[in-house]
């Protein structure tokens, strides 16, 4: 059973940094390209970043390029992405996702195969 788990999230104030984990198991890791996703209340799922299976390439949406970064640990089976100068627009959970494709935006639910549960991020004034 393919499981991957978020962790990291919480309570944070505006300008602050958090290193958001998602760890999988079940699944052969890097043979999967991996993917940051965040929905707010209120709003859609919102596309962040994308890193291949080698980590030779990643990809970012407008809104967050230079203020995250995404990385892998194919030997951890792991995930991170590491958001900094954290702003109250910021606050949603935080998903990973897996997928077969490298897409640097949201290529439709279909191409996700694998979605974790969440980590909430929380960033007050």
């Amino acid at each position: 059973q393919v499981q991957l788990v978020e962790s990291g999230g919480g309570l944070v104030q505006t300008g602050d940094s958090l290193r958001l984990s998602c760890t999988a198991t079940g699944l052969t890791f890097s043979s999967y390209v991996m993917n940051w996703f965040r929905q707010a209340p209120g709003k859609e799922r919102e596309f962040l970043a994308a890193i291949n299976r080698g980590d030779s390439v990643r990809g970012y949406a407008s809104s967050v390029r230079g203020r995250f970064t995404i990385s892998r640990d194919n030997g951890k089976n792991t995930v991170y992405l590491q958001v900094s100068s954290l702003k109250s627009e910021d606050t949603a959970v935080y998903y990973c996702a897996a997928s077969l494709g490298y897409y640097d935006y949201y290529a439709g639910n279909s191409y996700y195969l694998y979605w974790g549960r969440g980590t909430q991020v929380t960033v007050s004034a």
